[in-house]
């Protein structure tokens, strides 16, 4: 390996993910080599993350563990990049002396300058407010299989939940140009990307700053469900207040469109919700979900939850869990609260013990693992058209694959029993045999 490969650690969210790809593409464009092999990497880069404790605990890690290569390996230059640079950058370089440089989420399309001058000696500290979004004229190298791709269609985030950090890592939000979104999924779909997953911080308030207040999440999807070569496109992290009529109506019409929303709620009583600075009301979360259920037939719905905000009493937990029980997700994800310095919920009173927030935890997740049960169950015989991601290793004429109820990475897979090779990126139709919590397992064909 020669002093221009450059290898790529990619922590936390989707979000962070598709920054990581520009930043590839900006240094494959300069003449870098990219390399996955950390040991022969001259040049590594951690995209870190920091939403949570535990997630800062795995960036903190990961650098330490690069920089043993750092110290005793090919690595000769040592750099860290996202949220935990944004927020702690200063404090990285002073307690990991291994480090040559820090890139904070403001910075990221500034890579090859940085890196330049790290190369140099300089050891840069790019740090500055976050305001710039990258568009359809960024180079990008996909990480994700080349029939799935996450596209990043706003940044930041305008909503002050006073457990988040983000706004202050990410900036206010800013909606990219739909002709920028749809030149991009466009120039995805021309390279064989078959399904399009659209992120940001709240999906479903896109548009929101741009000049035009004409521009809003269900005419983009009306014009990205025009481009050929796409079969589908999935909303993932959207806002209850943004789910208008207007966006039901598009999604129940239109075939590409996957039937699937991800609505991360966080909890279901007043008080709690309150505190975290959340506009949700319970009866209204409820009246939704029927909606959305009576508009959209089987429509998957996704959330995710908090245990142990301060001051969450057995009362306020049993509600949730009561909530949870009646509304019946498809999936959800649960993680404990951690006290984020500089919010305002870590100044709270009446911290929960992190035993309690464990048992919290514990139920809900075998709550949820009943539901999906469930859930999976009424699949039983039903015949799904299932994307292929590759073969089972091991396992002889078996694949795996996902239907659009499920998202990649967060979400379970199809087990597909086939008599005849399957291409990873090929559609097939797969009748559902068994089922568990998480995965389902089908076959195709007239196989016995």
């Amino acid at each position: 390996m020669t002093g221009k490969t450059v290898g790529f650690i990619s922590l936390g969210c989707a979000k962070n993910l598709v920054d990581t790809e520009v930043m590839l593409g900006l240094l494959q464009k300069a003449g870098y080599d990219i390399t996955i092999d950390a040991s022969s990497a001259y040049i590594l880069i951690v995209n870190t993350c920091s939403f949570i404790d535990q997630a800062k605990e795995e960036s903190i890690e990961t650098l330490l563990e690069m920089a043993e290569y750092r110290k005793k390996g090919n690595c000769k230059i040592l750099l860290a990049a996202g949220c935990l640079s944004q927020g702690h950058g200063k404090e990285l370089l002073k307690e990991i002396p291994e480090l040559d440089g820090v890139v904070g989420t403001g910075c990221f399309h500034s890579i090859v300058e940085i890196l330049a001058d790290a190369l140099v000696g300089k050891r840069p500290v790019y740090i500055e407010q976050p305001r710039v979004l990258y568009d359809h004229t960024f180079p990008r190298i996909l990480s994700t299989p080349s029939y799935t791709a996450y596209v990043k269609i706003a940044e930041g985030c305008s909503h002050r939940c006073s457990f988040c950090v983000i706004p202050q890592l990410r900036g206010s939000y800013r909606s990219r140009d739909p002709v920028s979104v749809v030149k991009e999924v466009e120039g995805l779909a021309d390279q064989g990307v078959k399904e399009i997953n659209l992120i940001a911080q709240d999906t479903t308030s896109y548009g929101r700053g741009l000049s035009s207040g004409r521009v809003n999440l269900p005419l983009l999807l009306e014009e990205l469900v025009k481009i050929e070569g796409l079969k589908w496109i999935r909303i993932l992290y959207g806002y209850p207040g943004g789910i208008t009529e207007d966006l039901i109506e598009v999604m129940s019409r239109e075939e590409k469109i996957c039937s699937y929303l991800d609505l991360p709620l966080q909890h279901a009583h007043p008080e709690i919700l309150k505190k975290m600075r959340r506009p949700f009301h319970k009866t209204k979360i409820k009246e939704l979900l029927k909606k959305l259920r009576e508009k959209i037939p089987g429509i998957v719905l996704r959330s995710s939850f908090m245990v142990g905000f301060p001051s969450e009493t057995e009362e306020h937990f049993n509600e949730l869990y009561s909530f949870l029980e009646e509304m019946q997700f498809d999936r959800a994800g649960f993680f404990s609260y951690s006290p984020q310095e500089g919010t305002p919920s870590a100044l709270l009173d009446k911290q929960i013990p992190e035993q309690i927030k464990e048992e919290r935890f514990g139920k809900l997740t075998k709550l949820q693992r009943k539901i999906s049960l469930q859930k999976n169950r009424s699949l039983l015989g039903s015949s799904l058209e299932v994307l292929i991601e590759g073969k089972v290793p091991n396992k002889k004429d078996f694949y795996v694959g996902r239907f659009s109820g499920q998202a990649p990475e967060i979400d379970g897979v199809v087990y597909v029993k086939s008599n005849s090779s399957l291409r990873s990126g090929e559609m097939m139709q797969v009748k559902i045999i068994s089922v568990g919590s998480y995965d389902l397992q089908g076959k195709t064909g007239n196989i016995n």
